[in-house]
């Protein structure tokens, strides 16, 4: 009677430790499945927010000369990483977002690719809501219009900026760009003096920021200095000049159609020049040099009695 008592004991024991093991494989590959399904919906989301703010650029390009703005919202907290790709003949502009999940940031690798966007923004930026708004960029004809995308986290306060500036921001209605009425909490961005966390330089086109220099010419790419960081900014100027050339070939082919109708500009040989300066740029630094043979090539399309742009 005793051996059969133990017997069954036994027995029972091994029952329990069966369903033990058995609810706690269950119960793992719920919590796994789970975390997958999330996992993948965060991407999803994730995914659908940067084809969204690929729609929301569409709007923001303009022939005109005045700044277009715009903002979009996330439900969830969310990180976008601005990224800039030098490949193929005009780069990449690459967003990729990750979001927040039971307290937890879900890293989804998921990049949204722009082969004509151009993004000037911070590395990464945090929040639920972000602004963008844009400017038209010519170098001397339209290259492209660039967009500056802030979070509403980071406030920004334009001190003893040139009246045009002041009057621009003043005019976008952005909450999170002042230019006057400013606390003393907002990121400093000064014109023409310094020991301010973003030094501007107007006149000589120099823009100082975390103890890095950049160059601009023109305001489209003074604000692309002010609210990227060096990286994205010679990244995106770069794109930029890559584009120039492509665009310089097509005006050299439009001035042989109008040549043939006898009204020949003689701009082949300098657009030939400008795109071969653009192509070479390998920093703002040399940015100068560009712009110059801009101009003169503008002055000189301006003067003809056919215009190519």
């Amino acid at each position: 009677m005793l051996n059969k008592k133990k017997k069954g004991a036994l027995e029972i024991s091994f029952g329990w430790l069966f369903a033990i093991i058995a609810g706690g494989a269950i119960l793992f590959l719920a919590i796994y499945f789970s975390t997958k399904l999330i996992q993948t919906g965060t991407e999803t989301i994730s995914a659908e927010a940067g084809k969204e703010i690929g729609v929301l650029l569409n709007p923001l390009e303009t022939s005109f000369e005045s700044a277009q703005t715009t903002s979009i919202t996330i439900p969830s907290e969310t990180r976008i990483y601005n990224q800039c790709e030098l490949t193929g003949n005009f780069g990449e502009q690459v967003i990729r977002l990750d979001q927040k999940s039971f307290n937890k940031w879900i890293q989804t690798n998921v990049n949204v690719r722009f082969g004509n966007k151009y993004i000037f923004s911070k590395d990464e930026m945090e929040g639920k809501k972000f602004y963008l708004f844009s400017k038209p960029f010519s170098f001397p004809f339209k290259i492209a219009d660039l967009v500056y995308m802030t979070s509403s986290v980071d406030k920004y306060c334009f001190v003893n900026s040139p009246t045009e500036i002041s009057e621009e921001i003043s005019r976008l209605k952005q909450e999170n760009l002042l230019s006057e009425n400013c606390s003393g909490e907002e990121i400093q961005v000064c014109f023409n003096q310094g020991n301010c966390d973003i030094n501007v330089d107007y006149v000589n086109g120099v823009v100082e920021k975390d103890a890095k220099i950049v160059y601009f010419e023109g305001d489209a790419l003074m604000y692309g200095a002010i609210f990227s960081s060096q990286e994205i900014y010679e990244c995106q100027l770069k794109r930029l000049m890559m584009r120039l050339k492509e665009i310089s070939v097509l005006y050299q082919d439009k001035e042989l159609i109008i040549a043939e109708k006898k009204c020949d500009n003689n701009l082949r040989l300098d657009l030939n020049e400008l795109g071969n300066l653009a192509e070479s740029l390998s920093s703002s630094e040399e940015l100068m040099i560009v712009k110059m043979k801009a101009d003169d090539v503008e002055e000189k399309n301006d003067a003809r009695r056919c215009l190519l742009w």
